[in-house]
C-alpha cells in the first residue's frame, strides 16, 4: 500500500522505530472488558431491552434503515449489550432502472453476527488522531506547529500557516474533499494535495477529509513509517484489537454497489474493500478512511480512552493527553453533538460517525460507551439519517443508574 509521503518507505530513514505502547510502570493494570448483566454494569435492563429492540427494528421491513446492524453497549469494564440483527449481505446489484434494491434469495444471504467486521469509514479519523496525540505526547509533533515545518513541499498549506491543531479540529479551511480518485497515479494525487489551499477562513469549522490526509503525511514524515504500521504498533496491537486493520478484510459486511452516477467510481458491489473512493485510490490506507473493525474491538478502544489511555497492562496514551483529545471542541473526536449522540450530548460525550453507517460514543461522565455499526449504504448510498443513532444514544443515556 503506497505511503502518502513518497520521501519515506515503510521502515525508512529518520528516527529509529519507537514502540508507542508501554507497560504501566508501578500502576495496576486496568480491568479488561467482560460480558455481564445490565444490573452489574449499573444500567437499567428495560432501557437496554428497548435499545436492542429498536436496533433490530432498524433492519426489518422492505426498506430498512440498514441491511444489518451490530450494537455493543456497556459501562465500566462490563459489556451489557452485544447484539446483531439483519444481514451482512442482503442484496445483489442495485437495479437503477426499477429504482429498487434487489434482494438475494434467503439461502444466498449472509447473516450479521456480533463478530462481523465493518468498513469503519470516518471512524478511521479517530485512530489517526490518537496516533497524532502519541507523537505530541512524545514531543516529536507540536500541536500548534505549522504543517509547513514538517512538509515544506506542501506549499499551499505552508503559505497559509495551517497548524496541526487546525487539522485535528477541522478548522484549517480546507474543502471537504478532492477528487483524488480521478488522478492518473499516486504522483498526481500527491501533487493535488500539495497544491490545495484553504477555501474558507482558517479558524472556522469546516469538516474535511483533507485534514486527516495532511495529518497522515505529517505522521509518516516524522516517523518514517506508514499509517497502517503506526496504527497497528501504537494502538491495535497493544490493545489486543486483533480484528482491526486496514483492508482488504475477509467476511466484512457488504457496503455499496458502487456505480456512477450515484457514486464517484464504477467498482461494483463492495465487500471487504474500502468503500471511500479516495481511500481506495490511495491503496486502502488513508488518514480519513480505510480501517475495518468489529463491535468488540471498538468497545476495547472506547474502554481504553475511558480508562485514561490504558487497557489491561498496556497504555497507549497518558491521561492528560486523553483529556486533551476529548476536551471540547475535541481533537479528531466530535464532542457533545446531539444530532447523533441524542441525550448523551451536553456533558462531554465524544465520538464520531462514518458514512457507511458506523458510529461510536463514549461518555466519560458516566463511564459508558455505545458502538452502533450498520451497513446503511448496502446496496446503494442514500441521504444520511442519523436519527436512529441519536435515539440509540438517548436509550443509553436513560439506562444509566445513579450510583
Amino acid at each position: 500500500m503506497p505511503s502518502l509521503d513518497h520521501t519515506r518507505g515503510r521502515g525508512g530513514g529518520g528516527r529509529p522505530p519507537v514502540r508507542r505502547s508501554r507497560e504501566l510502570g508501578g500502576e495496576l493494570s486496568t480491568p479488561k472488558l467482560r460480558v455481564g448483566t445490565p444490573e452489574r454494569a449499573g444500567l437499567d435492563p428495560e432501557e437496554l431491552h428497548r435499545l436492542v429492540r429498536e436496533v433490530r427494528d432498524l433492519t426489518a421491513g422492505a426498506r430498512p434503515w440498514a441491511a444489518g446492524a451490530v450494537v455493543l453497549a456497556g459501562r465500566g469494564p462490563v459489556i451489557a449489550v452485544a447484539e446483531a440483527a439483519g444481514w451482512a449481505v442482503r442484496y445483489g446489484p442495485y437495479d437503477p432502472e426499477a429504482g429498487r434494491h434487489v434482494e438475494l434469495p434467503p439461502a444466498a444471504r449472509v447473516p450479521m453476527t456480533v463478530g462481523t467486521p465493518f468498513d469503519l469509514a470516518s471512524l478511521t479519523k479517530l485512530f489517526t488522531s490518537v496516533a497524532a496525540m502519541q507523537q505530541i505526547e512524545r514531543g516529536t509533533l507540536g500541536i500548534d506547529a505549522r504543517v509547513g515545518a514538517y512538509l515544506p513541499e506542501f506549499r499551499a498549506a505552508a503559505a497559509h500557516g495551517i497548524t496541526v491543531r487546525q487539522l485535528l479540529t477541522h478548522t484549517s479551511g480546507l474543502r471537504p474533499e478532492l477528487p483524488l480518485y480521478d488522478c492518473a497515479d499516486d504522483a498526481a494525487r500527491l501533487a493535488l494535495l500539495r497544491a490545495e489551499a484553504p477555501t474558507a477562513e482558517p479558524g472556522a469549522y469546516l469538516y474535511s477529509d483533507l485534514n486527516m490526509l495532511l495529518l497522515q503525511c505529517v505522521l509518516e514524515r516524522i516517523t518514517g513509517r506508514t499509517l497502517d504500521v503506526l496504527v497497528h504498533e501504537g494502538i491495535t496491537r497493544p490493545l489486543g484489537m486483533t480484528a482491526t486493520g486496514f483492508g482488504p478484510c475477509r467476511g466484512a459486511a457488504a457496503t455499496e454497489d458502487q456505480r456512477r452516477p450515484w457514486a464517484k467510481a464504477d467498482r461494483g458491489m463492495l465487500r471487504g474493500v474500502v468503500h471511500d473512493e479516495n481511500a481506495w485510490a490511495l491503496g486502502g490506507v488513508a488518514g480519513h478512511a480505510g480501517l475495518f473493525s468489529t463491535g468488540r474491538d471498538l468497545a476495547v478502544f472506547c474502554r481504553a480512552l475511558l480508562a485514561g489511555g490504558a487497557y489491561g497492562p498496556a497504555r497507549i496514551l497518558g491521561p492528560d493527553f486523553v483529556e486533551l483529545l476529548l476536551t471540547p471542541p475535541g481533537l479528531g473526536f466530535a464532542v457533545d453533538q446531539p444530532w447523533f449522540m441524542g441525550e448523551l450530548s451536553g456533558r462531554g460525550a465524544a465520538g464520531h460517525t462514518g458514512f457507511t453507517g458506523t458510529s461510536l460514543v463514549l461518555d466519560p461522565a458516566t463511564d459508558t460507551f455505545l458502538v452502533l455499526l450498520a451497513n446503511t449504504v448496502h446496496p446503494r448510498r442514500r441521504p444520511p439519517d442519523s436519527g436512529p443513532r441519536a435515539r440509540a444514544a438517548t436509550r443509553m443515556a436513560r439506562a444509566v443508574r445513579e450510583t
